[in-house]
């Protein structure tokens, strides 16, 4: 055989390959596009008429297991499984939406207006310190229902001591088990547990001397 037939017939067997492998490409599936969600939150509310405490509080990420410090929506279907929504994720780390949203909840209230995080490192007088245990869709007797858990610490930063400490639970029904019902009540649920955070909050400070 010659070095020419030789070279033909390689060229031939490379180009069939290529022709192969992108028609095989041609019928794999299409890549699922994947939605981003923000953590829907409700109108803002009217500002609380009391006097304005001048402790600075700082609010902690919340400490989490490896699934909730995702940006995977969670969702329990049965017994002790954990999944998440396949083509969905939150825009941020569920423990940093958390966080967001209970810090926005006190700039809205208005009552202890200098609230930071533990990244801008200022000075503050309090710190709230939390581990989220649950933050998931749930299926109750076959219905979606959104679990937030969170155990939270109140901490005095100038002696470091804890002024008090409380496991916040909440429950919210899905209308259906859409992702973007989902995400509705998880928003609905995470202003229910910021306005108890708050509010608890609030009653421990104002038993402090004031600045």
């Amino acid at each position: 055989m010659s070095l020419r037939h030789l070279r033909q017939t390689s060229f031939r067997l490379a180009l069939s390959g290529l022709i192969m492998a992108l028609a095989a490409c041609s019928i794999l599936p299409e890549s699922q596009t994947l939605r981003i969600f923000l953590l829907p939150t409700a109108t803002t509310p009217q500002q609380v008429s009391e006097p304005v405490l001048q402790h600075a509080l700082r609010i902690n990420t919340p400490q989490a297991s490896r699934i909730l410090s995702s940006s995977r929506i969670a969702v329990v279907p049965q017994g002790n499984q954990i999944s998440g929504y396949q083509g969905a994720r939150w825009s941020d780390a569920a423990p940093m939406l958390l966080r967001d949203r209970l810090i926005e909840a006190f700039q809205r209230d208005g009552r202890m207006p200098s609230v930071s995080n533990e990244e801008v490192n200022l000075y503050a007088d309090l710190g709230l310190h939390s581990d989220l245990r649950a933050f998931q869709t749930e299926y109750i007797d076959g219905e979606p229902q959104i679990v937030i858990r969170l155990d939270a610490r109140l901490v005095n930063l100038h002696d470091q001591s804890t002024l008090s400490s409380r496991r916040f639970e909440v429950r919210q029904p899905s209308a259906n088990p859409s992702v973007e019902s989902v995400v509705e009540a998880f928003g609905q649920a995470s202003d229910t547990l910021s306005r108890e955070v708050l509010e608890w909050t609030l009653s421990h400070a104002r038993q402090l001397p004031q600045g």
